[in-house]
């Protein structure tokens, strides 16, 4: 008798773990995606590799961003960049965008430092366009918040792209 009571307190105890529902002990989580919060309906390349090779194939130029996510200037350019309707479809339908939380081996995409944040263009032909830049002279490739308009007339500069030698 006392096995058969156990047996079916065991049987319900099952049961009832299984349909409990999880409650997160931090709240909301939202799903870390490759945008980090810099446009979650672009298409963003995972690696610096894959980014090159999306850019070769589909004849587009890169847009690489470095970043932190801790930074304050990351994160006011993160909230401007997103926000930007315009820059956001000059992005999707132009170029192939790489967001970088750490530094690459490549040490063309940093010519005057490791600095964050900051943007770079590549060319298709992979040549990094260190002739558009940004308005600061001691940080060639940083963008603030206020600096939209330099960055979509930079990005516009990217879209003619370099005669690549026959």
């Amino acid at each position: 008798m006392i096995k058969a009571v156990f047996s079916v307190l065991l049987v319900l105890m099952a049961i009832s773990s299984t349909f409990a529902k999880y409650i997160p002990k931090t709240g909301k989580r939202v799903p870390q995606t490759l945008s980090r919060g810099w446009g979650d309906q672009l298409i963003w390349a995972q690696t610096y590799e894959e980014a090159l090779f999306w850019s070769r194939s589909r004849n587009k130029p890169l847009v690489v961003l470095f970043h932190l996510e801790d930074c304050p200037h990351s994160q006011a350019l993160k909230k401007m960049f997103s926000e930007d309707d315009q820059l956001q479809k000059i992005l999707d339908e132009d170029f192939i965008v790489l967001n970088l939380v750490y530094e690459t081996t490549d040490k063309h995409l940093s010519p005057d430092g490791q600095y964050v944040p900051r943007i770079l263009f590549v060319d298709p032909s992979m040549t990094v366009r260190a002739d558009i830049n940004g308005r600061y002279a001691n940080r060639l490739y940083a963008y603030e918040p206020s600096d939209i308009t330099l960055l979509k007339s930079n990005m516009q500069k990217a879209k003619k792209l370099l005669k690549s030698e026959l």
